[in-house]
């Protein structure tokens, strides 16, 4: 990875900049020498070299200041948003017009190019940034182990995951990986101009998950294999709209039939590292487990 000398130092937006892909690389990207905007809706703590701008996907009124003097742009598309083409293709056209010339786009692993949503959003990068990069993750190893996902929310009360992947297997991916992968994909010389798929060093079905979890956390962790029907209801059940938890549900069936079943060297290829695997993340994140109140650790079931 390399950035010019500062006065010519990279300028980044960074949408989802407070997120979980978003914080790690806007701490590379400082590391590197870069200038760094972080956009979101509300303002993150001040960091020394970091500016903020409020930013919403659905209100332009904030576009023209978050894109004001950069020249490279980290996408992350809305959250629970069906089809967040139509709120992120005026803002492509906006970014270019306002000279960023390199694009990067979180999608997804499952998501080609040209699929509904981010995959249109996909095609519009390479037909019209004159630099792009579109990262295709597999399914964060994060939805795990952070308090703030459903998945773990769903450990934590129960000690069940709860998904219609069945026999699946998975590529599961260090959110960390992806960040190192798009700080060099909008810090290096060359631009990548591709799409990386992005996965971890193994495949895992979500029983596997729940054997790791559950020799990791020292407690019964299952994975409960539901129909379409349950576990779309169980999504609703945890908040998710009914048009995106049909939309997950739809992803898992994918999974169960074999669309995730792969691992790639893209980790590997772009950083000179080999991708994390997921046992080590469930260790390094076992506290979390650990410091579950008394009556949740043992309201787990075998």
């Amino acid at each position: 990875m390399s950035a010019r000398a500062d006065s010519g130092a990279p300028r980044v937006l960074l949408t989802g900049g407070t997120g979980t892909t978003g914080r790690a690389i806007a701490a590379r990207l400082e590391a590197a020498g870069a200038r760094v905007r972080v956009a979101s809706r509300s303002a993150p703590a001040p960091r020394e070299g970091v500016e903020h701008a409020r930013f919403d996907w659905a209100d332009p009124a904030t576009h023209d200041a978050a894109l004001g003097g950069v020249d490279r742009a980290y996408l992350v598309a809305p959250a629970v948003v069906e089809d967040p083409s139509t709120l992120m293709l005026p803002f492509i056209d906006r970014a270019l017009a306002a000279g960023v010339r390199r694009l990067v786009l979180l999608s997804a692993s499952a998501v080609p190019e040209g699929a509904p949503g981010v995959g249109v959003v996909h095609r519009a990068l390479r037909e019209r940034a004159p630099e792009w990069t579109v990262l295709r993750p597999s399914w964060f190893m994060q939805n795990f182990v952070d308090p703030r996902h459903p998945h773990f929310a769903a450990i934590a009360a129960r000690g069940e995951i709860t998904t219609a992947t069945g026999g699946g297997r998975v590529g599961f991916v260090d959110a960390d990986d992806i960040a190192e992968v798009a700080a060099r994909a909008l810090l290096d010389d060359t631009p990548h101009d591709t799409a990386h798929v992005i996965t971890g060093p193994e495949a895992l079905s979500y029983d596997d998950v729940a054997a790791i979890l559950s020799e990791v956390a020292g407690r019964a962790i299952r994975h409960v294999r539901a129909d379409e029907d349950a576990a779309r209801a169980h999504l609703v059940q945890g908040g998710i709209p009914a048009p995106y938890a049909a939309f997950l549900v739809r992803l898992d069936l994918a999974i169960r039939n074999g669309a995730e079943d792969r691992v790639t060297d893209t980790v590997h290829r772009v950083t000179g590292r080999p991708p994390r695997a997921f046992r080590d993340i469930a260790r390094a994140h076992a506290h979390v487990f650990r410091d579950l109140p008394a009556a949740r650790r043992g309201g787990a079931t075998a």
